[in-house]
This record gives C-alpha cells, structure tokens and sequence, in this order.
C-alpha cells in the first residue's frame, strides 16, 4: 500500500494543483480580504484580483488587510501588498478597475457586476463560486455550466447594503436616497459613525482612473492618511439647527458641490439643486400639491421638533432613530424625498419609506470570514475533481432545528426557464413600437431588464443602419428620442450583437391588431470584452463583490 503523501494538510496532488492553479478573486471588501488571506495560507500562488473601488475609513473595522495609512488608496494594490507581506512567495496580479471595465459609469452596482462575472463564467466555462453576507446570514454557491443553476436561474432579494459613493454621491434608487436620509438623522441628532457620512465623496473612484488621484482627494494629510473630517452635529449645532441652514447646506451647496464632479455626470443625469426660498416662496409647477414645498415645511418641522427633543435631553445627548417614533420618520420621509427628487427619481409615500428604511442590514466582519473559509473548501473540492460533493450552504443567525449554524444543500440544475444558462436559451417580451422610443428600448428593456452592459442593434437594411450603438455618441441626438417604428418602419430588425455579456439578441416584428408588436428572442454567443482575457486564463472564479447577499435561500 502507497502511503499518502501530504503538503501540510493536504494531499500532494491536491496540493501541487492549487501551486499552478489560477484563480480571479472579484472583489477586495469584506468578504474578498479574508479570502485573500485564505487562498495564500491554503497554498494557491496565483492570484488575480480586481476591485474599482478605494479604501475608506469606514472599510477599517472590518477589512484588515486596511489600515489609516491606506486610506485613499487602491484596495485591490493595498490588498496585493499586504498578503505579500506574510506570503511573498505568491504571485499576485491587482487590478484597480471595474469588472466591467470600460462601461464603469453606468454600471457599478452589485447586481450588475456579479450578473456580467456569472455570465462571462458561463461563457468560458470556468467554475465560479459565489458568496454573499447580509448581517449574520451569509451563503456560498458553485456555479458551473451545465451542472448547477447560475446566479441568475432564481429571482434576487431586494439588496441591502450599498456601496458609500453612491449613497452620497449617485443614488440612482429610493432606497439609496431612504439610507442617506437615516444616515443624516444619526450624524445630526444621533450617534455619529464614519461608516455613515452623508457628505459628497471626493474618493469616488469614478472621479478618476489614476489611483494616485484619488489617493489625493481622499486624504487629507500627506503624512500618515490622517482624515480631517468637520463634524456635520457640530456645524448643525453652530447654527441652532436653522432648517433654513440645513435645507440649503444638504440640497442646494452639496448638490452644487457634487455638480463640479463633472465626471459623475457624463452618463447620468445631473441633480438639480434645490433653494429653500425658491420652493417655498413660488413652489414648482410640475409637483402636486403635496411635492417638494410639502416635504420642505415637513423637513423644516421635524428639524424643530428633533431640536426640541436634543435640547430636553441635556447637553451631549444623542436621539436614537425608531420608524415608529413620528418625528424621527418625518426627517427621513422629508430628507429622503427631497434628494429623489434631485436625482429625478419618483418621491415615495411614507408608507413605502417606512418599510424600506426599517430593513437595511449592517455588515458583520464574522460572518466575512465564515464565508471566506467556506469559499476555499468549496474551491477544494473543485481542484479534487468531486464538483458533485459541491454545496450551497447556508450560514444563519441561529442554529435550525438540528441545532446547526451551516446548512449544506444539494446543488440545484439548471433552470429550463433560464434565458442566460438554459441549453436553448430565449425569452419573449413585447412591446409596442409606436410608443417606445429607442433610448428606452436600450436603457429600460436590454439594460435594465436583461442586465445588458453594452448592446448594439443594427437593422438589416442593406446599409447596416445602426439602431442602438454601444460607441459613446454614435447614436445620440434625435435617433435616441425617436419611437422605433419611426426608425425602422417597412425594414426588418434582426441582428442585435451584445458585445460585452454572453446574449446576442435578435428582433422581429408581427403585426397584431392595430399596433405593430416587437418580439426578442435571446441566444447564446461569444464574449467581445477587454475582461475576457483575464477570463480566460483563468481556472477557477471567486465573486466576492460587496457585502451582500446574493439569492436570499435560508433553510
């Protein structure tokens, strides 16, 4: 009988594949820099790993491959070094870009970005392990074609935690303009937290490619990453918490601030600044009665009445924010809205507000490193050659019935519904072409529906007429405002070529009554993208992008 041969805790072959195996780790947050540090200690050697996004003083308590003096810093090259520092031996490559690399303006949220990394797996067929926390839940996934259904086979949760730029800087939904608002209840009345700054972030990596820039803007001394911040209690305090003051510092001068971040505001539409005089001394005609001059006295009252309520508490004293405490559910209804309504979003009900800003989970460091250490057993197993002992496992806040913690579960097929991994993937949507216009065509149907990053859709005409270009300005102007049938009226839409996702996209038209309806049909095809070459090489995917939880199953 052989004897088994072992490299530290593992057998020689397992171990000897994990040396020349290479592996892209997606994110280097929470979850990503405790996996870092396991995939070195467990033996991996090469590391790809690719993070936009720079590192904060609020990331410190909780990802410790950070500290001050980072601050402003690349998380992916910061993460890079400090693995080094106790595994030189490993050869690791960082990237300070996005995953979707050249369209990061429109696409920088969490669904987006782990959508493009399942797609871009499923399209060269390399193993990718997913994860997610929210809170003390947490949970880890293999994705592999054919065998296991992708992240997109089941509807997601609605998420809840979002990154600091967009909150102060680009929110794009409700729920980010609802957690801007209670994070200003707390750094006004409550207990201020770094991880709740409501000011715009001029660390925004979006504001610049070059990571030495943005170390720039992020710190404020050049000597050891010391921030200066002004404590937003104190300067509310310095004026008596005036809502006039406060109204025209949070609406008007910070939203003109963020204005001169002019690269945020290339793909976006840009906020429009709010005056308290000009609100409420005129209102604005496009608002109903109850509009923005509403929920401006609204703001105004609860300012008052939470003033009143600081002040009976004695000096140093802190309020606690309670949806159900009306005073504080005032401030965040008023302050919500108003920034919806510059960032041209639809204002929301108290009622709506009321339960979206009562279920915003925090992030947990434990929960990071459970699931890191669940990530590399997978991975293990994968590297053996046992993908079919693979679990999705569930970590919970309190033990089940069996009086367990982690939950493994059986690894579910594909979903013959599904339009991204199915054998035949398609899916049907119709429309009517005489009232949708080609800009929501691209922005509403392919992007927002389909999680398309960059689609083209040319019309068989013989002149390869150009419907929808993901070329910056090929197609903008009169083209995008037009309806569709305008532009492609007596012509037949077929061939829609997705350059950056694993969909290409073919159109048809059939007449049905009056209205000529459009039907998509969706395949597969090959991947056009500067990322599929680190795609490519690669053996093995970790997706460890945000703290947040990806399919929302607990057992």
């Amino acid at each position: 009988m052989v004897p088994l041969q072992l490299v530290g805790s593992l057998r020689k072959e397992l171990a000897d594949s994990l040396s020349t195996c290479r592996v892209l780790v997606v994110g280097a947050g929470g979850i990503g820099c405790e996996l870092l540090k396991n995939v070195v200690l467990t033996g991996f050697k090469n590391i790809e790993v690719i993070d936009l996004d720079v590192i904060d003083v609020s990331n410190l308590n909780r990802q410790f491959l950070f500290q001050k003096k980072h601050v402003g810093k690349s998380k992916a090259q910061v993460a890079k070094e400090s693995v080094l520092q106790f595994c030189p031996t490993a050869n690791i490559t960082a990237y300070h870009d996005s995953i979707m690399n050249e369209l990061l303006l429109n696409l920088i949220f969490l669904a987006a970005a782990r959508n493009h990394v399942n797609r871009m797996c499923l399209a060269a067929d390399i193993p990718l392990i997913e994860s997610g926390t929210a809170g003390y839940l947490g949970q880890v996934t293999v994705i592999k074609k054919g065998l296991t259904e992708c992240y997109e086979c089941q509807p997601k949760p609605t998420q809840k935690t979002f990154p600091g730029c967009t909150i102060r800087n680009t929110p794009s939904e409700p729920i980010h303009c609802i957690v801007w608002a209670k994070y200003l209840f707390n750094q006004l009345f409550g207990e201020e937290d770094a991880d709740q700054e409501v000011s715009p972030d001029t660390a925004d990596p979006e504001l610049s490619w070059n990571p030495a820039d943005t170390e720039a803007r992020a710190t404020a001394s050049d000597q050891d990453g010391d921030i200066k911040r002004v404590s937003t209690k104190d300067w509310a305090r310095s004026t008596g918490y005036d809502p006039v003051k406060l109204f025209n510092k949070l609406f008007k001068d910070d939203i003109r601030y963020l204005l001169t971040m002019d690269k945020l505001w290339k793909k976006r539409k840009a906020p429009l600044p709010l005056d308290w005089l000009e609100v409420t001394g005129t209102g604005l005609k496009d608002q109903q009665v109850l509009g923005v001059a509403g929920y401006c006295q609204l703001f105004s009252r609860s300012v008052e009445t939470l003033r009143s309520m600081l002040a009976d508490k004695g000096d140093g004293a802190e309020l606690v924010w309670d949806k159900d405490d009306p005073p504080a559910m005032d401030f965040v209804t008023a302050a919500a809205n108003l920034r919806m309504y510059i960032f041209s979003m639809n204002m929301k009900s108290r009622f709506d507000i009321k339960s979206m800003a009562g279920n915003i989970i925090p992030a947990i460091a434990t929960t990071n490193a459970v699931i890191a250490g669940l990530i590399v057993l997978e991975a293990l197993k994968i590297l053996s050659g046992d993908v079919e002992h693979c679990r999705t496992i569930f970590l919970n806040k309190q033990p089940n019935p069996r009086k367990k913690l982690l939950v493994p579960c059986a690894l579910d097929p594909p979903s013959a519904n599904c339009y991204v991994c199915a054998s035949k993937p398609e899916v049907t949507v119709k429309l009517n072409v005489h009232k949708t216009l080609v800009l929501a065509l691209q922005d509403k149907i392919l992007k927002e529906k389909f999680g398309m990053v960059a689609p083209d859709v040319q019309i068989e005409d013989g002149k390869g007429t150009i419907l929808i270009s993901s070329e910056e300005g090929e197609t903008e102007g009169m083209r995008q405002s037009q309806n569709i049938i305008r532009l492609s009226q007596r012509r037949s839409v077929e061939d829609c070529i997705l350059h950056s996702t694993v969909m290409g996209l073919h159109l048809k038209y059939l007449y049905c009554s009056n209205n000529i309806m459009t039907f998509f049909r969706i395949v597969e095809m090959h991947v056009f993208c500067k990322t599929a070459l680190v795609f490519c090489k690669t053996a093995l995917v970790f997706c460890a992008t945000r703290e947040s939880c990806g399919r929302g199953r607990y057992m």
